[in-house]
């Protein structure tokens, strides 16, 4: 796991990020020339930006001109109504075995969950719930890769990259559109 994260980190693409206000707190926006690649969220500009220069060193701030400017509108809408399942380019990079996780969650209907387990079966690997865990860990691309309609066997909300009270928030935004 760690060459797959150090691989991952070392990516010379240009990104552009801005780092927005939303009803979930801060969300960081990045974007290549392929689409959205990041749309993290939290409480601490800080932390964001940190993570933002750690994923992407040669990341720009603002650098991405009107075109960068409309889909980060468009990602931010997303957040606010996460139900729309507004279909914005993305620019997903991961290990095969994430992509696949990624690929199947954005199959499940806004408005709808499934369990880890579920979602290790559906991608051929019954025994990999961990793993897939793991996957929606990675993820770094939040809402469009809708890592928070996964929940633990038992229905529970478990953990969440973004914190467990985001997920309940857009769970409960999807559930009532």
């Amino acid at each position: 796991m760690k060459k797959e994260s150090a691989s991952l980190a070392a990516t010379d693409r240009r990104v552009s990020f801005a780092l927005r206000y939303c009803s979930l707190g801060l969300a960081l926006i990045g974007a290549s020339v392929g689409g959205l690649c990041a749309l993290m969220l939290g409480d601490d500009r800080e932390t964001l930006l940190r993570v933002a220069r750690a994923r992407f060193p040669n990341a720009e701030p603002g650098a991405g001109g009107g075109e960068f400017e409309r889909l980060a509108t468009r990602a931010l809408g997303l957040i606010e109504r996460p139900r729309q399942g507004w279909d914005l380019p993305l620019d997903i990079e991961g290990t095969p075995f994430q992509r696949r996780v990624w690929k199947a969650l954005r199959e499940i209907p806004p408005g709808s969950t499934m369990s880890y387990a579920r979602i290790a079966e559906r991608i051929g690997q019954p025994r990999a719930a961990r793993a897939v865990a793991g996957a929606c860990a990675a993820n770094r691309i939040a809402v469009a890769i809708p890592c928070h309609r996964v929940l633990r066997g038992d229905g529970d909300l478990s953990g969440y990259r973004w914190g467990v009270a985001r997920k309940r928030e857009l769970l409960a935004r999807e559930a009532a559109a």
